[in-house]
């Protein structure tokens, strides 16, 4: 079986779930997803202007997709929750943890622990963060010692 370590920041759609979930063909796959929320004062203005940059001016003053709150949830955990399911869902195996702080160092301990064949990144573009290469996917080829492959989010 072929392992993945899977980073997100926002709910995996049905385009995403059937774009990773097919990557490898036949080969049957398991998913370690990592969810990796952004939501802080400097993400917030890294996506205003990777709107404006983008031309989605009418997107730079919205908040990101929020999900409701439920049974003491986090949304970061709902949207956890919904990802992992759809996985399975689609016939792969499937677990995931909310990562919050040192994303790149558990991200490199899963890799290891799991012996994973691949880290994908998964996230909306960040071009400012891409440019300078500080995006999760060009840090992450240069700590985690596995094929590093990033893929841009779609939206439902």
């Amino acid at each position: 079986m072929f392992t993945s370590v899977l980073m997100i920041e926002k709910p995996l759609s049905s385009v995403d779930v059937e774009f990773v979930t097919t990557l490898h063909g036949d080969e049957s796959v398991s998913f370690i997803v990592l969810m990796q929320p952004r939501g802080d004062q400097a993400d917030a203005l890294l996506r205003a202007i990777d709107d404006v940059a983008i031309g989605r001016l009418k997107d730079v003053t919205k908040e990101g997709d929020e999900l409701s709150a439920k049974d003491g949830q986090r949304p970061v955990e709902i949207a956890l929750e919904r990802s992992v399911l759809a996985l399975r869902e689609a016939g792969c195996q499937a677990v995931g943890q909310v990562v919050e702080d040192h994303p790149l160092d558990k991200m490199k301990a899963v890799v290891e622990e799991a012996e994973a064949d691949e880290v994908i990144v998964l996230t909306a573009p960040h071009y400012v963060e891409e440019f300078f290469h500080r995006d999760w996917a060009s840090r992450a080829r240069h700590k985690v010692g596995v094929p590093v492959l990033k893929l841009f989010a779609h939206k439902e």
